[in-house]
C-alpha cells in the first residue's frame, strides 16, 4: 500500500512538474521576451531622461513594482479566481457579467460591449506582439557584425513568413519542446543578470520603491510618460488569463514564482547594473550582457524565445476567434483542429493569413523595434483598464464582496492601469493608433454581426408560421407525407425555419418524419456529451431537438445525432436529409440598423463559412433552400 501511494505521489510531482513547465513555455512566452526591449526603451532619448544612476534606479524601481502590483497580485492572486467554469480571459469575464437568458439590463449590455471593445483590442496586440519581438531579437545581429544590418528585415519578415506557415500542422510538436527552451531561455536570462549584478550590486537597492517616487518627484511629467515604456514588462498578463483553461491556476502560479518571476527581475536588475559603468551599452543592453563570445548563441536563443511568444499570442488569437464565433460575435470561419488529444490546439486558415501580413506590413512600415515599441501596449493596457472593471463587477455581484472590499482592491489596481493607459495615450500619434484602429474595426465587425443576427431573426418571424399553428394545419389538413426523414435546422423553435415554410408553401406536402433541429451555444466553456441533447415529441410524426454547447465545444451534428433513437426512427446522418435556409440579403432603409452596417452585414453573411461545414454535416445529404430578405 505505502509503495503505490509513493509511486502516485511521484507521479502526481512528475504530472505537476510537466505542467508547470509546459505553462511556462505557453503562457510566459510573450512575458518572458520583454527584456530585450522593455528596459532599453523605457530610457529612450525620447523621453528627455538622462543615463544617470538615479535614472537607473528610479526606473527598475518602477519594473520591479510592475511586475509585482501586476502580475503577482492582481492577475495571479485576484483576476485568476474569475474564471468560467475553468476558461479564463476577458471574453470569459465579460460572459460572467453577460444578462441571463431573459433579463434585460442596459447597464448589462454597456458592460458586455465594454468586454467586447477589451477583446477586439488583443487582436491589435497579436499582430504587433510577433512583429516586435522578432525583430527585436533579429536586431542583435548588427552587433556581431555590421554585415547584417541591410538584412534584418529580410531576416525578420522570413521567420515570421515560417513562423505562420506551419501553424496548420499545429503545435503538438513544438508544444513538447515549448517548455523546455523557454526554460533555457529563463535561465539564460537570470545567469545574465546575475553575471552583470555582480559587478554592480549596489543596483538592488532599486527595490526600494522611494527610488520610484524619486524619479517622478525628478522628472514629473517626463517620469510619468516613461510609464509608457515601463509597461511593455507586463505586456503578457492578458495573455496569462487567457490562457488559464489549458493549465489551472497553480501551474500558472508555480511557473511564475519558481522561473520566470525571479529570471526577469534578475535579468532587468542586470542590464541596469551594466548600464551603472558602461553607458555606451543603451544601443541595446540585453545583449550587451552577454560576454562577446556568447553573443551568437543568444541571438540565436533570443529568436527561437521570440517565435515561442509568437505562437502563443498566434494560438491566443485562434482561440478568442473560436470563442467569439461560437458566442455568436462574428461570422462563421473555418476552423481546423490539429489534434485529437488536445482540443485547444486550432488552427484558423483565415486569421492566420491576415495576422501574418498584418505583421509583416508592421515590420516594413515601422522598420526598428523601437519605432513598435511607440505602437505597442496602448491596447493591451485599455484590455486591463477593462479587465479591472468587469472583475468588479463580478466580484460584487457574482462573488458577493462588499462595496468596500470590491472598491479598495479594484481602486487601486485601476489607478495603476489608468497611469499605464494615461502614459501610453502619447504613443497615439506615434503608431499607437494602429492597434486602436485595428480594435475599433473588429469591435465594429463583433456588433453588426451580433444585432444583424438578431435583426434577420426579427424579419424572419414576420414571415415565418408558428410551431402551433402548423400542427393544426397537419391536424385538420392531413397534407401528403413524403416517405423518409427530414431534419430542418432553426434557430428559433417557437417558429418554422423559414426553409421548412418555403418548401411547405410551394410544394404542399411534408416529410414522413420531421425533426426540427436547434443548436445553442451556451456562454459557458463546455457542455458534457451526456447532458447536450434534448428530444421532444410533438405529435404527427414531429420531434424537436435541442442540442446545447460550450462556447468551446466543437459543434459536429452527425456525432450527436447517430444512432439517436427518435420515435421509430434510427437516425443515420447519411439516410437522413438536411434543410438549411440560406438568406440573400440587401440593405434598405427600414428601421433596423444603418445602412452601412446593412450592408456590411450582408457582407459578412454572404462570406461566412457555410453551416454545412461548419455543422460537419454529410454534404450529400444537406439541401440549401434559399430567400431573399430585405434588412
Amino acid at each position: 500500500m505505502t509503495d503505490h501511494t509513493n509511486e502516485n505521489a511521484e507521479h502526481s510531482i512528475r504530472y505537476q512538474f510537466l505542467l508547470a513547465l509546459s505553462a511556462l513555455g505557453v503562457v510566459y512566452g510573450d512575458i518572458g521576451t520583454s527584456p530585450l526591449y522593455a528596459f532599453k526603451e523605457s530610457l529612450h532619448h525620447g523621453h528627455n531622461i538622462s543615463l544617470s544612476e538615479s535614472s537607473i534606479y528610479g526606473i527598475l524601481s518602477l519594473i520591479f513594482w510592475s511586475l509585482i502590483i501586476v502580475i503577482s497580485i492582481k492577475y495571479l492572486r485576484f483576476v485568476l479566481k474569475a474564471d468560467n467554469r475553468g476558461e479564463g480571459g476577458i471574453l470569459a469575464l465579460t460572459a460572467l457579467v453577460s444578462p441571463t437568458s431573459g433579463e434585460k439590463s442596459k447597464r448589462k449590455d454597456l458592460l458586455v460591449l465594454f468586454g467586447l471593445f477589451g477583446t477586439a483590442l488583443l487582436y491589435g496586440d497579436g499582430m504587433i506582439t510577433p512583429a516586435i519581438s522578432v525583430l527585436s531579437a533579429v536586431e542583435g545581429l548588427e552587433l556581431i557584425t555590421p554585415i547584417f544590418t541591410p538584412y534584418i528585415l529580410p531576416i525578420t519578415i522570413a521567420i515570421l513568413v515560417g513562423l505562420f506557415s506551419v501553424q496548420k500542422y499545429g503545435t503538438s510538436v513544438m508544444g513538447k519542446i515549448f517548455g523546455p527552451l523557454t526554460f533555457i531561455w529563463f535561465l539564460t536570462l537570470g545567469s545574465l543578470g546575475i553575471y552583470n549584478i555582480i559587478q554592480a550590486p549596489s543596483v538592488l537597492l532599486a527595490i526600494n520603491p522611494y527610488y520610484a517616487f524619486r524619479f517622478f518627484i525628478e522628472y514629473q511629467w517626463n517620469g510619468f510618460m516613461v510609464l509608457g515604456s515601463v509597461f511593455l514588462v507586463v505586456t503578457g498578463g492578458e495573455a496569462l488569463y487567457s490562457d488559464l483553461g489549458h493549465f489551472g491556476i497553480k501551474p500558472i502560479k508555480r511557473a511564475w514564482f519558481l522561473v520566470a518571476l525571479p529570471c526577469l527581475l534578475l535579468n532587468y536588475f542586470g542590464q541596469g547594473a551594466l548600464l551603472t559603468h558602461m553607458p555606451e551599452a543603451i544601443k541595446n543592453p540585453f545583449f550587451l550582457m552577454a560576454p562577446k563570445w556568447m553573443l551568437t548563441p543568444l541571438v540565436l536563443l533570443a529568436t527561437i524565445a521570440t517565435v515561442i511568444a509568437s505562437q502563443a499570442l498566434i494560438t491566443g488569437v485562434f482561440s478568442i476567434t473560436m470563442h467569439a464565433v461560437h458566442l455568436g460575435y462574428i461570422p462563421r470561419v473555418l476552423i481546423k483542429h490539429t489534434s485529437k488529444k488536445e482540443y485547444g490546439q486550432i488552427f484558423v486558415k483565415s486569421m492566420n493569413t491576415l495576422l501574418m501580413l498584418a505583421c509583416i506590413t508592421l515590420v516594413l512600415v515601422f522598420k526598428t523595434s523601437s519605432n513598435l515599441a511607440s505602437a505597442y501596449g496602448i491596447a493591451v493596457t485599455a484590455t486591463m483598464t477593462i479587465t479591472t472593471v468587469l472583475f468588479y463587477i463580478v466580484a460584487t455581484e457574482k462573488w458577493n464582496w462588499s462595496l468596500q472590499k470590491a472598491g479598495i482592491i479594484c481602486g487601486f489596481f485601476l489607478i495603476i492601469d489608468l497611469a499605464f493607459l494615461g502614459a501610453n495615450l502619447a504613443k497615439v500619434i506615434d503608431g499607437g493608433w494602429v492597434p486602436l484602429a485595428v480594435g475599433l474595426f473588429i469591435f465594429t465587425i463583433m456588433t453588426t454581426w451580433k444585432r444583424g443576427r438578431k435583426l434577420l431573426a426579427e424579419r424572419n418571424v414576420e414571415r415565418n408560421i408558428s410551431l402551433v399553428k402548423f400542427l393544426e394545419i397537419l391536424e385538420n389538413e392531413k397534407p401528403h407525407r413524403n416517405a423518409g426523414t427530414a431534419i430542418y435546422m432553426s434557430s428559433n423553435l417557437e417558429s418554422l425555419p423559414y426553409a421548412f415554410v418555403n418548401t411547405f408553401k410551394h410544394f404542399k406536402t411534408i416529410h414522413e418524419n420531421l425533426i426540427f433541429l436547434q443548436v445553442i451555444t451556451k456562454e459557458i466553456p463546455h457542455i458534457e456529451k451526456s447532458q447536450r441533447l434534448e428530444v421532444k415529441n410533438i405529435g404527427h410524426g414531429c420531434h424537436i431537438i435541442v442540442i446545447q454547447y460550450g462556447y468551446v465545444d466543437e459543434p459536429n451534428i452527425p456525432n450527436e445525432l447517430d444512432n439517436l433513437q427518435v420515435g421509430d426512427i434510427l437516425i443515420n446522418s447519411n439516410e437522413v436529409t438536411f434543410f438549411i435556409g440560406k438568406e440573400n440579403l440587401f440593405a434598405t432603409e427600414f428601421p433596423g440598423m444603418a445602412i452601412w452596417r446593412e450592408r456590411l452585414f450582408a457582407f459578412q453573411s454572404a462570406n461566412s463559412q457555410d453551416a454545412t461545414t461548419y455543422f460537419q454535416l454529410p454534404k450529400k445529404s444537406v439541401m440549401e433552400i434559399g430567400i431573399q430578405v430585405e434588412l
